[in-house]
C-alpha cells in the first residue's frame, strides 16, 4: 500500500499538468458570405440645390393698365385651377376716361363719314373727303380696339389664372396701386416644376441632356428618379455654380424644397461588391474571401465607391466567396464560420 501511494500522486500530477498544456479553442466570427461577381454601375455626381418652377413653365399675371388691386383671392402656395380667380383689378380713372374718350371719337367720326357720304350725293363734298372720313373712322376704331385689348374699358376686372398651377409669387398686397405691366404674381403650370441644382464647372461639362439622375429631400425619404432637362451655359451669379435642372414626376416635390440630385455621367467596370465588404480602416482599401474556413485579405483599388455597392479591381479569386457582414471583424488569417448566400 506505501507503494501505490506515491505512484497515484504522480499519476494524478501527470494528469492535472496535461490539462494546463491543453490550448483553448480559437474564436471563429460569424459571416456571411455572397458570390462575388464583375459587372458595372453607373457613376454618379452629386449636387445640391431646390425645387423651383422650370423657366418656360411659369407666367407672370399684370395688367397693361394703372390701377389697384382691390382684392386679393389667393396666397403663395395655393394651388389653383384654370379659370379660377386670383384678384379683382380696378383700372384707374384716367384708363377709363381714355377709352370714354375714343368711344366718342369713333361715334362723331362715324357721323362725320355718313355726312361725307350724303354731300357727295349732291356733289357738294368730293371723294377726297369721303376717304379721310372712312380713314377717320377706321382709326377711331382701331383706337378703340387695342384700348378693349388692354382692359382699359372695364372699371372693375377679374384676373383668373391662365392654367392650373400653383402660385409661385404674390408681389403686390391688397389695395396696392401698379404701373401698366407690373406684376402682380406668378404662376408656375402643374407638371413643370423641376429641380435645380449647382455644379462646379468642371464636372457640369460632364454632365448631358438626356442623362439619368436621381433626387432626395435632405430630411430624407426614398428617391425619386429624374433626367436632365436643361443645362446652363453660364454662372449662376450667386453660386458661382452651373445651374442644371432635373425633371421628375409631377407632385412629387413642393417649390422651394431643398433637395439633394444625382446624375449618372458614365458606368465604371469591375468587381461590384457590397459596401460594407470593403474595408478601408487601418490600412489601403481590401476585401476577404473565405479560403479553407479562413479569412484570406485581398488589397483592392477603390475604383467607385457608393452608398450601397462599390466597384473594385484587384486579385480576387472568382471561386472564392466574398466576406460581406463581419469584413470589419476579421483579420488576414482569421478563422471564420459563415452562413453562405
Amino acid at each position: 500500500m506505501k507503494t501505490l501511494a506515491p505512484l497515484c500522486l504522480i499519476l494524478l500530477a501527470g494528469c492535472g499538468s496535461s490539462a494546463k498544456t491543453d490550448p483553448a479553442p480559437t474564436p471563429r466570427v460569424l459571416v456571411s458570405l455572397q458570390k462575388i461577381e464583375r459587372g458595372q454601375a453607373p457613376e454618379w455626381l452629386t449636387a445640391y440645390g431646390s425645387a423651383a418652377p422650370a423657366i418656360s413653365g411659369s407666367q407672370t399675371v399684370s395688367v397693361p393698365q394703372p390701377g389697384q388691386v382691390s382684392r386679393l383671392a389667393v396666397t403663395p402656395g395655393s394651388i389653383v385651377r384654370a379659370g379660377q380667380l386670383l384678384a379683382v383689378f380696378t383700372t384707374d380713372p384716367s384708363s377709363v376716361s381714355t377709352y370714354q374718350q375714343a368711344v366718342t371719337a369713333l361715334s362723331t367720326a362715324q357721323k362725320q363719314r355718313t355726312t361725307t357720304a350724303q354731300l357727295l350725293t349732291q356733289q357738294l363734298a368730293t371723294r377726297d373727303q369721303l376717304t379721310q372720313a372712312d380713314k377717320a373712322v377706321s382709326d377711331a376704331q382701331a383706337a378703340i380696339g387695342a384700348l378693349q385689348r388692354s382692359g382699359a374699358g372695364q372699371p372693375t376686372r377679374a384676373l383668373s389664372a391662365p392654367f392650373a398651377g400653383i402660385v409661385t409669387t404674390v408681389s403686390v398686397a391688397q389695395g396696392d396701386r401698379t404701373q401698366p405691366g407690373a406684376p402682380i404674381m406668378t404662376i408656375a403650370r402643374t407638371g413643370s416644376i423641376v429641380a435645380t441644382v449647382g455644379l462646379d464647372p468642371v464636372q457640369a461639362s460632364r454632365v448631358r441632356v438626356g442623362q439619368q439622375a436621381r433626387i432626395a429631400r435632405l430630411n430624407g425619404g426614398p428617391s425619386i428618379p429624374g433626367r436632365v432637362i436643361r443645362i446652363d451655359g453660364v454662372l449662376n451669379l450667386k453660386t458661382r455654380l452651373i445651374d442644371i435642372d432635373l425633371s421628375f414626376p409631377a407632385g412629387a416635390l413642393l417649390p422651394n424644397e431643398a433637395l439633394r440630385g444625382e446624375i449618372a455621367v458614365g458606368v465604371v467596370n469591375g468587381w461590384v461588391v457590397p459596401h460594407r465588404a470593403v474595408v478601408a480602416a487601418n490600412g489601403p482599401p481590401r476585401i476577404f474571401q473565405q479560403v479553407n474556413g479562413k479569412a484570406r485579405a485581398v488589397k483592392v483599388n477603390l475604383l467607385l465607391p457608393g452608398d450601397q455597392v462599390d466597384v473594385v479591381e484587384g486579385g480576387i479569386d472568382p471561386n472564392r466567396r466574398l466576406i460581406v457582414d463581419g469584413a470589419y471583424q476579421v483579420d488576414d488569417g482569421a478563422p471564420v464560420r459563415s452562413s453562405a448566400r
